[in-house]
């Protein structure tokens, strides 16, 4: 038995109907290793650790939950890490997927984390928030298009793949959640400069109700913000516009 830990944001899936959509949509992908974030009471756990042919790999936080994991399948025993997925480095040399009802208290800085390890992680399937999983599959021109959207999808093709209703769960959520799916893409806007990336499409957004030519004043010179594009707003860019201001920025930012 286990407890759950609000300060950890535990929602523990529980519906099989559920797990075998995700396990249905994972099956349509190829990939040797496979990472899960946050097992908790294991509902896809359980699945995950028998595919054939996979390396399975766990990362958990909660030292109760592991335990409770290797006590009910042994066979767990040295597949799961225990500690935060924010402080670990690649679990494989090689390139894997990720998968998880990640906790909604730090599911967008473990997207970060999969940025970090873009190059690596191929795939991605992933249950949010239906607000930040809405957020992330948006495209530009909509209110909910925003730096998340802009920099997973320079490098990932992002699908909402389905609702999963607060019922689904122990104990419930108050809201609604969502299945996202990330297919990687490569680098298809030829990004050099990732980090530069980053703090562009941020400075961008961080003041995203006004015009670039104000947003972004500090990073480009007069002549360059005198360009068409930055009388736009943020949210009326899309990746590859912000990635063609990336030379620009590099040579003028101050």
């Amino acid at each position: 038995m286990y407890t759950l830990k609000k300060s950890l944001g535990q929602h523990f899936l529980r519906d099989e109907g559920v797990c075998r959509r995700i396990l249905a949509e994972l099956g349509r992908h190829d990939f040797a290793r496979l990472l899960e974030v946050g097992p908790g009471g294991g509902a896809l756990t359980r699945h995950l650790k028998d595919l054939p042919g996979v390396d399975f790999k766990a990362v958990e936080v909660d030292s109760e939950k592991v335990a409770h994991l290797v006590a009910t399948w042994p066979d767990l025993e040295g597949r799961i890490i225990e500690a935060s997925v924010l402080d670990i480095g690649p679990p494989f040399e090689d390139a894997f997927a990720v998968i998880g009802n990640f906790p909604y208290n730090i599911s967008s800085q473990i997207l970060f984390k999969v940025l970090d390890w873009r190059d690596s992680v191929d795939l991605v399937i992933g249950m949010f928030q239906k607000e930040v999983a809405v957020r992330i599959a948006s495209g530009p021109g909509t209110k909910d298009y925003g730096i998340l959207s802009v920099l997973l999808q320079a490098y990932y093709r992002v699908t909402y793949l389905f609702d999963v209703d607060p019922r689904c769960f122990t104990p419930p959520p108050k809201v609604t959640s969502g299945v996202l799916l990330f297919e990687r893409t490569g680098n298809p806007y030829g990004i050099r400069d990732h980090a530069l990336f980053v703090r562009l499409v941020k400075a961008a957004f961080g003041q995203r109700r006004k015009q670039l030519r104000n947003a972004l004043k500090p990073h480009f010179t007069p002549e360059v913000l005198a360009m068409d594009v930055f009388t736009r707003r943020a949210e009326q860019l899309g990746v590859r516009d912000f990635a063609e201001l990336i030379p620009l920025m590099a040579c003028n930012a101050k």
